[in-house]
């Protein structure tokens, strides 16, 4: 598919999406939403994609925010449906796809952009980085998921300061509130993010999908994980992929996950 926001690229069954409006800083508009559903569907379809990494143009911005200017015709029927779209359509669905999608956060990641990048499974930063959410600025809160994740992520007491502040912390800091795993350079955030990915893609898929499921059921507090735990623990011996796994492991070779 064709798009005219975002850039896709294919490689090594890694999916590389990359929001592409850098004279606008990333900014989250209407049709990026739409392309970035699109794009997710097909993370979610093809089954060459094992993983994806989602990241930004240029050196400034990962996702500066939404587009402001869209703001200024909404009343609260707007605001609702907008919100709820973009968590249905794109940030819930990344939060909840069966195959890793990463963030390699470039620059800032403000607003809507914290919030894109909060969705993946977890994020890459490089030095330059910077994440907030500014929303207070403008008269509003978080609607793409940032009170939620960012409290799951960092802990109460500092998600309430930046969402009440509004402001910014860097990749030092976001590291070390947990907001990101790694902190690297510029130059080196896609090919560190893809060393992770590849690392990830090598093991069984199913089993990736399970705890991926179990770890977002935990954050959210769901009740029963440790129940989910054991029934999904006992699905996957009856995988050819458990069998596979502890036959190599015996036999002292690698592993060849099929999915199955």
């Amino acid at each position: 598919m064709s798009y005219q926001t975002i850039l896709t690229e294919l490689s090594d069954h890694i999916l590389t999406i990359t929001i592409n409006r850098p004279d606008k800083l990333n900014a989250l508009n209407k049709t990026v939403i739409e392309e970035l559903s699109h794009a997710i569907e097909e993370i979610y379809n093809n089954a060459d994609i094992k993983a994806a990494i989602i990241t930004g143009n240029g050196a400034k911005a990962f996702v500066a925010g939404a587009d402001i200017s869209e703001f200024l015709t909404l009343d609260s029927n707007g605001g609702k449906t907008l919100a709820q779209k973009g968590q249905q359509n794109v940030f819930s669905k990344i939060e909840n796809c069966s195959k890793p999608i990463i963030a390699a956060v470039n620059g800032f990641a403000l607003g809507g952009g914290c919030e894109l990048a909060m969705a993946c499974h977890f994020r890459l930063a490089s030095d330059n980085a910077k994440f907030g959410q500014p929303e207070v600025n403008l008269g509003l809160i978080p609607g793409y998921g940032g009170t939620q994740r960012l409290t799951q992520l960092i802990g109460k007491g500092k998600a309430m300061e930046l969402t009440l502040t509004g402001n910014m912390i860097d990749a030092n800091e976001a590291l070390r509130l947990g907001l990101t795993n790694h902190v690297t350079t510029p130059e080196n955030l896609l090919s560190e993010t893809k060393k992770i990915v590849q690392t990830i893609i090598s093991k069984a898929p199913l089993a990736i999908a399970e705890a991926i499921a179990l770890v977002n059921h935990a954050a959210y507090g769901k009740e029963n994980g440790l129940q989910k735990e054991i029934d999904a623990f006992g699905k996957l011996f009856d995988t050819q992929d458990a069998k596979e796994g502890a036959k190599a492991f015996l036999e002292k070779r690698k592993a060849n996950f099929t999915g199955n």
